[in-house]
């Protein structure tokens, strides 16, 4: 399972929506302060809107704000949108095309793997994320 870079900066720009308490939030505000592309921030908000995560405003105070409360909306719902569905587990991702799954012994482990990060990941929202007084001072075990 790998989080592309578009799954990140997706993840990067709900968060510091979230944390906007100045109305909507221009693309080219978030691009300068993360350091992305304000062209790569435009199409990974087109997804976002689609999935119904963000709405635009427009006019000079224009810009993009979430379109539900953040405690509402999760990390793992995020993800998948900008993703698709998340596993390692050859099985959950090819179905029965995978011409090991029978009788494979590492099967076991990978979907145990795949269920604790979905358990992580569905559990936190961005309400959470917001209120961590940064990610490195936080233990995980501190915030499930």
């Amino acid at each position: 399972m790998l989080v592309s870079t578009k799954g990140r900066y997706a993840l990067r720009m709900m968060l510091q929506l979230a944390e906007s308490n100045d109305g909507p939030v221009r693309i080219r505000d978030v691009a300068d302060a993360q350091g992305i592309s304000a062209k790569y921030l435009e199409q990974i908000m087109i997804v976002l809107k689609g999935a119904g995560f963000v709405e635009s405003i427009r006019g000079p105070k224009g810009g993009y704000c979430l379109s539900e409360p953040a405690d509402k909306i999760t990390v793992g719902s995020i993800i998948r949108a900008m993703e698709g569905e998340l596993s390692i587990n050859c099985v959950r991702t090819n179905g029965s095309s995978c011409p090991h799954s029978k009788g494979c012994k590492t099967l076991r482990l990978w979907t145990m793997v795949d269920d604790a990060v979905c358990g992580i990941i569905d559990k936190i929202t961005l309400n959470d994320m917001a209120e961590w007084e940064g990610s490195s001072k936080v233990l995980m075990s501190d915030s499930l």
